[in-house]
């Protein structure tokens, strides 16, 4: 009697094994882009006023239209868990590669008005999508501060600090620049005096915002470098370029401190790996 081969059922199982492998991956893809993550950093800035030693300060950054759970419940109850003082939209709320959700902005804003103050700055993509007017009206309509190339006092335990912010450069041609904004505020508080500035792009830091003499500047954009690679800074930038640098965390140049947060949402087809949507809370201490 002839033997039966064994093959077929090897065969079989093999692709059993690779479906299977291919089931986990698509998942923890998906998990990789869903389930955000808390992440604490805090900064040690020797010139803070000591009234806001300790204060907390969730970022958020480029929401890309995305939702965590209905309404962005999920979202809100991660934000209201960080106990934030203050919170920080650091631009690309919307997407300009995929439809915008009725009532998103207004909605989300509303969500996170209700947690704490919430100061916003404008994305490249929100210039892309078009009507910036408009959604600057909705958003402070919602009880947002929008910065839009200015600047304003914050107040804690008796002391006080200034939090500026400029609009993306995807903005009008002839909108104030950075520098003039920079001069507005040591003109208006002196040149001792501390501030932090919103600003959507993280790789303008080195060559350009490291250098308005901000003490702090906080900004998104390079959502942590897509992948996130032992040993690197993240695989690819925004712009398509490998091996990026200043995508994730606290940085330092030219006497400028510099926080990016890694980002909630995708802009387009693109997703995530090793880099979940980031819920980060920044602790301020005086050195």
């Amino acid at each position: 009697m002839a033997r039966r081969s064994k093959r077929p059922r090897r065969r079989g199982r093999g692709v059993l094994f690779l479906l299977a492998l291919a089931v986990l991956a698509g998942l923890f893809v998906y998990w990789s882009n869903t389930a955000l993550q808390a992440a604490s950093f805090s900064p040690v800035l020797p010139d803070l006023p000591r009234g806001f030693d300790g204060c907390r300060i969730v970022v958020l950054g480029d929401l890309h239209s995305t939702y965590f759970g209905e309404k962005n419940e999920k979202l809100l109850e991660a934000v209201r868990a960080q106990e934030p003082e203050y919170i920080f939209l650091v631009g690309d709320l919307l997407d300009a590669f995929r439809d915008v959700p009725e009532g998103y902005a207004g909605e989300t804003a509303a969500g996170l008005a209700d947690i704490a103050p919430v100061y916003y700055v404008t994305g490249n993509h929100e210039w892309a999508v078009g009507d910036v007017p408009e959604l600057k009206k909705t958003l402070e309509a919602r009880g947002v501060t929008v910065l839009s190339n200015g600047f304003t006092a914050l107040e804690r335990n008796g002391d006080n600090l200034v939090l500026a912010g400029i609009d993306d450069p995807n903005g009008y041609a002839d909108q104030k620049s950075p520098e003039a904004v920079a001069e507005e505020v040591r003109a208006a508080y002196g040149e001792d005096a501390f501030w932090m500035l919103l600003a959507h792009r993280n790789d303008r830091f080195p060559e350009q915002y490291s250098l308005l003499g901000a003490d702090l500047v906080i900004s998104g954009h390079g959502h942590g470098g897509v992948i996130r690679l032992p040993f690197t800074d993240g695989l690819v930038s925004t712009d398509r370029t490998f091996f990026p640098s200043y995508t994730a965390g606290l940085y330092e140049e030219n006497g400028s401190a510099l926080f990016v947060t890694r980002g909630l949402g995708n802009t387009g087809p693109s997703f995530r790996l090793f880099n979940r949507p980031e819920v980060a809370l920044v602790i301020l201490r005086r050195g």
